[in-house]
């Protein structure tokens, strides 16, 4: 039954995205690269910029708009992190906009990691900024399981993890 569910891209579904990360001090920006395409594999640079140098820190700023989410919300259902995911992409959330983080080492294993709020991970994060009508309805969706038939979830509701990151512990 899971293969004949559709699954969201954010591309054509009336939502902007765009990607941000910065790169600071000795951050290798071919490293970096393949960490975004481990999660975000359609994405490139051009040009890449100089690996930093011994008392030549890089400080630079990458913005990709129009991203793909597909690989990202595949990797979220493989990784079953669904409700985790839910609640991480609409902490930021308001209105019809939201911000959320990734890690950036988590990336380079190919896994999704979302940093606690307010803390900056060792590897640095990708920033991820999503807007459009219906944005809300659109994150349920996204971070849909069939364990939710069982024991809905919706954002923000009493099972929602907390600011710490810790789970919310519920019957």
């Amino acid at each position: 039954m899971q293969g004949s569910r559709i699954r969201l891209t954010g591309i054509g579904e009336g939502l902007e995205s765009t990607l941000q990360t910065t790169l600071g001090g000795g951050d290798s920006p071919l490293l970096v690269l393949q960490a975004l395409n481990t999660i975000f594999p359609e994405l490139n640079r051009s040009t890449l910029d100089p690996e930093p140098i011994f008392g030549k820190a890089i400080e630079t700023q990458w913005e990709f708009e129009k991203v793909s989410l597909e690989s990202f919300l595949q990797l979220l259902h493989e990784q079953r992190i669904l409700d985790t995911a839910l609640d991480a992409m609409s902490r930021g959330l308001d209105g019809e906009r939201t911000m959320f983080h990734l890690s950036r080492q988590a990336a380079m294993a190919g896994k999704i990691a979302f940093p606690i709020p307010g803390e900056q991970p060792l590897g640095g994060v990708f920033e991820i900024h999503l807007s459009g009508n219906g944005l809300i309805e659109w994150l349920e969706a996204a971070t849909w399981h069939s364990g939710r038939t069982q024991v809905p979830r919706s954002i923000d509701d009493e099972r929602a993890m907390q600011d710490d990151g810790e789970a919310s512990t519920w019957h």
